[in-house]
């Protein structure tokens, strides 16, 4: 049995002889509207049925959460995580942003408040408490891909709710006086 010596390719396109360059070979397009719809004349749909108000997708990507490790430690704004409350991380967005997670799998969405900072792994856009998974059905599968719309305006609908911008920040602690762990409120053992 020989084996065959192998040379690398010559540098290059092989290209024949008085071929036209490819891009003088012209192309095909192709029209895949469906005729009558008028679709130019529509405003943009951000996919919620009925809410008259589009709103602009802010970012795209993966969508992950984070629970009972994280519940009641400090978050990046000074308060104490919930995993109960409809409250996320973001890495630049402000603080008390409200933003609308919409699934890009399921058309589920939740209205959520800025309140930490990350996620931090490569292809993740928002961490969300695990209320706010639940919300859009993210529990059982860990990373979901999302769409992120910052809610400004008080007639935008998330989750088939008007957003209310007037309301208190979404499950913010009032500021109190630090709490004892369970070791320094313990009595003291004597022997």
């Amino acid at each position: 049995m020989s084996i065959a010596r192998l040379s690398p390719l010559a540098r290059g396109l092989a290209v024949p002889a008085g071929a036209a360059p490819r891009s003088l070979v012209p192309g095909v397009n192709y029209d895949l509207s469906v005729p009558g719809t008028g679709s130019d004349d529509l405003p943009p749909d951000d996919g919620v049925p009925g809410d008259g108000a589009s709103r602009d997708v802010f970012e795209r990507g993966g969508a992950s959460w984070y629970g009972i490790q994280f519940h009641q430690k400090k978050t990046a704004n000074g308060e104490r995580f919930d995993m109960g409350a409809f409250t996320a991380a973001h890495k630049t967005l402000p603080f008390n942003t409200r933003v609308c997670v919409r699934s890009l799998v399921n058309g589920k969405e939740v209205l959520v408040r800025i309140n930490d900072r990350g996620p931090y792994a490569q292809g993740r856009v928002i961490d969300l408490s695990r209320a706010a998974a639940d919300q859009i059905g993210l529990i059982a599968m860990g990373i979901k891909q999302v769409a992120l719309s910052v809610i400004d305006r008080k007639d935008q609908r998330c989750g088939g709710a008007v957003a209310n911008l007037d309301a208190a920040p979404m499950a913010a602690e009032p500021a109190s006086a630090p709490k004892r762990s369970a070791r320094q409120a313990a009595p003291k053992r004597r022997r």
